[in-house]
């Protein structure tokens, strides 16, 4: 009998270095899961939380999800520690990916999962804006300057290179100039401005807002929104009640998910503010046309996303692939031999 078994273990550098830091193929994966879920071609169960402190919500997360057609199953197992990079300037996230075959049900990668994460999370958001937010926006506003935005930058100038204006507001004037830094690297042509803890004026006539904070309380307010905005709220809560009450249409990546969380509107939900007929619809919905987008150029659109583990698992596979194919990463043999034998 053949025992042996191979796993192979990807860094984050072989990630990168295979060319998996590729927002433009994130983006498309997420929208080709999207109605893959809707044909009923995902494994989706629920997700484990443990949260250990309830006022800062530091949890570990363990996240599963099929791929019936590529016969893959994975998880993501993901630690959020919102008060990290205040307390220990060290980042709030981190995360590993266990991917197995599903002919013989052997893992065959482990890898460096925040990668991954971050880029999922962008690239979701990056399709709700493609099908909700304006036409050619020229102007993105953040609160927040962390990993999320930077991410959340790249993946909405990949959607729409129209966009000309950043603004970013953070209570870290040396995160946002690191922000700027970074991000100037990578698109030159945009005018970035740093309004340090003046959120509204990062706010304040942009066509898209991103709200990408560690903390949880309610920095955004419904007045500074446009007409017009898509706003996508990433994190727990970061904005007013009156902000959802403001939307013309409320879209989540699923509802059902989101409103048994401690997002904005979950809160509302259960304080009986927000109702499931208030809810628009789900992103796979409008991917696949179910239900309609934006209808004109007037409506302040919320997205709400509190990710989708087989979005994680589907760009995980794709990653794994295409650093298997340049011969990245470690093989290593888990075990070649009975354990009867090995003793």
């Amino acid at each position: 009998m053949n025992y042996q078994r191979d796993i192979c273990v990807l860094t984050q550098k072989d990630l990168i270095d295979a060319g998996c830091f590729d927002f433009s193929a994130a983006i498309a994966v997420a929208e080709k899961t999207l109605a893959d879920y809707a044909q009923g071609k995902i494994i989706f169960p629920d997700k484990v939380s443990v949260i250990f402190d309830e006022a800062t919500q530091d949890r570990i997360n363990c996240l599963p999800a099929g791929l019936i057609d590529e016969k893959i199953y994975g998880m993501k197992w993901v630690s959020v520690f919102p008060q990290n990079p205040y307390t220990k300037q060290i980042p709030n996230l981190s995360a590993v990916i266990l991917l197995s075959e599903l002919e013989n049900g052997y893992p065959v990668a482990f890898m460096e999962g925040t990668l991954c994460s971050n880029m999922r999370t962008a690239a979701m958001s990056a399709v709700a804006a493609k099908h909700l937010a304006v036409p050619a926006p020229k102007t993105i506003g953040f609160i927040g300057s962390g990993e999320q935005a930077k991410s959340h930058f790249l993946a909405m100038k990949n959607v729409f290179p129209s966009i000309t204006t950043c603004k970013i507001s953070a209570n870290n004037e040396m995160s946002e100039e690191l922000f700027i830094t970074q991000m100037r690297k990578f698109h030159p042509d945009v005018t970035f401005t740093a309004c340090h803890e003046a959120y509204k004026d990062a706010i304040t006539d942009a066509d898209i807002i991103v709200t990408a904070i560690s903390g949880q309380e309610p920095i955004l307010k419904a007045e500074w929104i446009k007409d017009g905005a898509f706003y996508s709220h990433v994190g727990g809560l970061e904005d007013e009640f009156a902000v959802a009450q403001k939307a013309s249409k409320i879209v989540c990546d699923d509802w059902h998910v989101v409103k048994h969380r401690t997002q904005t509107i979950s809160r509302m939900y259960k304080q009986g503010i927000l109702h499931d007929e208030d809810i628009h619809a789900n992103l796979y919905e409008i991917v696949t046309g179910a239900k309609c987008g934006r209808e004109n150029d007037s409506e302040f659109i919320y997205y709400n996303g509190v990710g989708m583990s087989y979005v994680d698992v589907a760009l995980a596979n794709w990653m794994f692939r295409k650093a298997s194919a340049q011969g990245l990463g470690q093989k290593i043999t888990m075990l070649d031999q009975s354990m009867f034998d090995a003793v």
